[in-house]
């Protein structure tokens, strides 16, 4: 992930002049360049997760969303264009239609999931853990395709990521936060 180093501090305003071609995230200010098309095993994953959640939230409340899709994670009441971090989960489900606007979610989805690679993986794992934990997102997965599992981190009473549950291809995972959903990993890492 490349950090364009021009300015010490970016916003939401500053992000939505760059290149539309260009993709980027916003975390605290400081930039990150995502690459332009992931590998097609990310795809076929990401479509099978994306058409089970899909399938189930159907004339449901709930919206699930593929990124590109941005997530602006306000600290307070700033100003839209004042928003420091904003990121493009791989997928997010969204309850709250007041989050909901053009340019996608302002505040935290009920769920986000990120698809790790080799480049990611620190980053989604550390970062994106700790931002995502501040943020109060109630449900965060983490999808290894490489390894074939989904770590699982479900926000506490506490208001902290308490221990993951780890799940493998052959198992099913309940969603959380959609009570009724179980996910069939078996189809995710089908090849």
């Amino acid at each position: 992930m490349a950090v364009v180093q021009k300015k010490e501090r970016y916003t939401y305003g500053d992000y939505l002049n760059w290149p539309e071609e260009e993709r980027w995230e916003l975390i605290d200010g400081v930039p990150y360049a995502m690459s332009p098309a992931p590998p097609r095993r990310h795809q076929e994953i990401l479509g099978e997760l994306y058409r089970q959640f899909a399938n189930y939230l159907l004339d449901k409340a709930c919206k699930v969303y593929l990124a590109p899709f941005d997530v602006r994670l306000p600290e307070g009441n700033e100003k839209d264009t004042e928003v420091k971090t904003v990121v493009q989960p791989d997928l997010v489900v969204v309850c709250d239609q007041s989050r909901l606007d053009e340019r996608g979610c302002k505040g935290s989805p009920d769920l986000v999931i990120e698809v790790v690679s080799p480049t990611t993986l620190k980053r989604d794992l550390r970062e994106k853990f700790y931002l995502y934990e501040k943020a109060g997102i109630k449900e965060y997965w983490v999808v290894n395709p490489v390894e074939k599992n989904v770590l699982v981190f479900v926000l506490g009473e506490d208001k902290k990521y308490g221990r993951h549950e780890i799940y493998f291809e052959d198992e099913q995972v309940r969603v959380k936060v959609l009570a009724g959903l179980t996910i069939d990993l078996r189809e995710v890492f089908k090849e």
